[in-house]
């Protein structure tokens, strides 16, 4: 058959063991009815209606998603889903092959047969989950939201790292609005950030999970969110739970790994922001996933906002200095309307008065940068805070020897500092920079910018300031050439 565009209400469409019912959302294994998503079902149709032929990607998405803009990784986890899900492959029987460059086709032969008795299934499989309505479209985490997707039901227990505003949550939530169709008994977020007391978070499980028999058959996955201020808690947790439920998945998201058994850790980048020798013209400039979230968001605060090629630089340099992070992007966008472009550009350097705007249908830390900065900041011990204000005296990369040499004192001996820096480093509040052979550690803009807030009120800065410029003069002195790395400034 070369067209089944004339679908009626009484037809079933056989193919293999299968038989699809277009008109009542159905597809049947004998008497069984498959568990199948609403768009993996959309899919299908369209590929059924042109069996033989190849169908391109544009075609598909613009089928299946005829309102929306989405990303092609959506279309790749559905069609995923559903060669899984009719058993493609498995014993010789192909369906659906993609022709590289081209799109997809529908290969095994389909038979119309006409019915007069409609079928229906008393309980069609609903996904179950408490995932949060997205009201934004997500930029530039096609790749990693893939990967994780790809890797996360074989690996079962992935941690995604990062400092604060880089966007964990974002990407969690993406990967499991897109595995939702994978887990049989649902997909299940539990935001830990709210729990301060190590105890409750079992019984924030349970609560989440309604759980009235054993978690041991559940086929489901398990966000954890905001992991890095219970750490021990949810590494023993973790370990117990994969241990105890071998179909169960976990993806947690923390400012550090977990350091639990089997951990796969993926530590979140900033977004793309172009060079300087990217700025020729705004096509260029707008492949760097930073520029395109900002004129993103500020279309969305200003309409008729467009991005011209006199404006490359000051946006390159807006995305630059908030140092391609996504939730400081969003929220200096959010002030176009207010300051124009010109006005933002000329306000970076007060970053935390010009980020206040935030987002009022997001949790308080994700409503502005410097809520979640104090986030991570409350939950350092008074030896951390204080090691990480002094470090702000560096403007840029530093090694542990210049960390000794500036800041070191009675109180913190170098033993003590090295091993707090390090820590700091784990809690994405460092980035570590590995180069012949000796590690730099750097601040992003935005967090020096707080820390340097917070070392001026200690009192401490000019203090430090000299013991910097001190131990500059001394190793120029010493050396007798010009310092790379830490001491140029």
């Amino acid at each position: 058959m070369n067209s089944l565009r004339d679908l009626t209400s009484d037809a079933a469409l056989r193919f293999g063991p299968y038989a699809f019912h277009p008109n009542q959302r159905l597809i049947l294994d004998g008497d069984r009815a498959l568990r199948m998503g609403g768009r993996a079902l959309d899919i299908l149709q369209v590929l059924v209606e042109r069996a033989g032929h190849v169908v391109s990607k544009d075609e598909l998405i613009a089928r299946v998603w005829p309102t929306s803009v989405v990303e092609e990784i959506n279309l790749r986890v559905h069609i995923a889903a559903l060669r899984r899900a009719l058993g493609d492959g498995q014993n010789g029987e192909r369906y659906i092959v993609n022709i590289p460059q081209r799109g997809y086709s529908f290969i095994a032969p389909v038979e119309r047969v006409l019915e007069g008795t409609p079928v229906f299934i008393d309980s069609l499989h609903k996904p179950q989950h408490n995932l949060p309505a997205r009201l934004t479209s997500i930029t530039g985490r096609d790749s990693i939201v893939g990967s994780v997707v790809r890797q996360l039901p074989v690996r079962r227990f992935m941690t995604l790292v990062g400092p604060a505003g880089i966007g964990k949550t974002t990407v969690a939530l993406r990967v499991a609005e897109l595995l939702l169709q994978h887990y049989r008994d649902g997909v299940w977020i539990i935001d830990l950030a709210a729990i301060d007391d190590p105890s409750q978070v079992v019984d924030q499980l349970l609560q989440t999970l309604e759980l009235d028999a054993g978690l041991a058959p559940r086929h489901a996955l398990l966000v954890l969110d905001n992991c890095e201020h219970l750490l021990e808690r949810c590494r023993t947790l973790v370990d117990d739970l994969l241990a105890a439920a071998p179909r169960l998945s976990i993806l947690a998201t923390s400012r550090e790994p977990l350091q639990a058994l089997g951990e796969t850790v993926l530590r979140l980048p900033p977004l793309a922001v172009p060079p300087a020798s990217a700025l020729h013209n705004v096509a260029e400039a707008m492949g760097y996933s930073a520029v395109q979230l900002f004129v993103s968001r500020a279309r969305a605060r200003q309409q008729g906002f467009t991005l011209r090629e006199q404006d490359l630089k000051a946006v390159r340099d807006i995305c630059r200095r908030l140092d391609g992070l996504p939730l400081a992007i969003e929220l200096a966008a959010a002030q176009i309307d207010a300051l124009a472009l010109v006005g933002l550009h000329a306000q970076l350097d007060n970053c935390f008065q010009l980020l206040t705007q935030g987002r009022r249908t997001a949790v308080p830390r994700h409503q502005t940068l410097k809520a979640a900065l104090d986030w991570s900041y409350e939950r350092l011990s008074p030896l951390e805070q204080t090691v990480w204000q002094r470090l702000a005296v560096f403007k840029m990369a530093f090694t542990l020897d210049a960390v000794i040499g500036v800041i070191s004192c009675a109180s913190l001996p170098p033993m003590h500092l090295l091993d707090v820096v390090e820590r700091l480093a784990r809690k994405s509040l460092l980035s570590i920079e590995q180069g012949s052979g000796v590690p730099r550690y750097r601040f992003l803009h935005t967090t020096r910018t707080y820390a340097l807030e917070k070392l001026e009120h200690s009192g401490h800065l000019r203090a430090l300031e000299l013991s910097h410029a001190h131990y500059i003069s001394r190793a120029r002195w010493i050396s007798g050439v010009q310092l790379p790395g830490e001491l140029i400034e």
